[in-house]
């Protein structure tokens, strides 16, 4: 098994004091792998996510990363120690340039904008083509799968060893989502570990080195890929406490 970057230890998380959205959940991501987390809407996925960025703190349970607490780390220095999150909700500010989003990106990363930093620079115009030739256009003159280059262009440049992902393909149409996974499984092959939340049950359990099943703000499944590829429209409506 390769390095453990996220371990979870039966979190117990909720935005109420007397209501918890998460129960007792543990959870692994290890480098260059996907860890997907599947569940219905309201299962809490989103809000596994919000805890390990530190939007919210656990009442009980502890966070590690690279085996030291994640608690001492103030949200906003996550990714100076190699911790990025591409959100469901949009993270670019739409009135300033495609360059200058990336730009914004690298803020203190490096001085001169320079070396190993220039060169990811380079690779992202590559990788998102439609970017290089929208590098003088607003963010939110883009299309939505444009958007959804440059939020992946801005997790790239960072160079994070850990990438929480969520929700990535919500509200593309298949073939810009495929595109989607397509880069996620890019991510994983240069050696980052992935966190993947996302509604397309299949596919997340496709490109999974490792599955886990939320209901009801608790692990209900958990295991390889494997686990999962056989009859999984039945185990999975089984798991998630589905009767139809």
């Amino acid at each position: 098994m390769s390095e453990t970057l996220l371990r979870l230890d039966r979190i117990t998380a909720g935005y109420d004091r007397d209501i918890d959205v998460l129960r007792d959940v543990s959870l692994e991501v290890h480098k260059g792998l996907v860890s997907g987390l599947i569940g219905l809407n309201g299962a809490g996925k989103s809000t596994v996510i919000k805890t390990v960025c530190g939007f919210l703190a656990p009442k009980t349970g502890t966070i590690q990363y690279l085996g030291a607490s994640l608690a001492d780390i103030p949200t906003h220095k996550l990714i100076d120690h190699g911790i990025c999150c591409i959100p469901q909700e949009s993270s670019l500010f739409p009135y300033l340039s495609v360059e200058q989003n990336l730009l914004l990106a690298l803020q203190g990363r490096a001085k001169a904008f320079a070396g190993v930093i220039r060169q990811r620079y380079e690779e992202a115009l590559e990788i998102f083509p439609d970017l290089k030739l929208k590098l003088r256009a607003q963010a939110g003159d883009l299309s939505g799968g444009q958007q959804k280059q440059l939020e992946f262009a801005k997790g790239w440049l960072q160079g994070p060893k850990l990438c929480l992902i969520d929700e990535p393909s919500i509200g593309l149409s298949p073939i810009l989502a495929e595109q989607v996974f397509g880069w996620i499984e890019r991510f994983a092959h240069a050696g980052m570990g992935v966190l993947l939340v996302d509604h397309n049950v299949r596919r997340v359990v496709k490109m999974s080195d490792h599955v886990y099943v939320l209901s009801l703000g608790r692990i209900a499944a958990a295991g390889p890929r494997a686990d999962f590829e056989s009859d999984l429209h039945v185990k999975v409506k089984q798991w998630l406490g589905l009767d139809y």
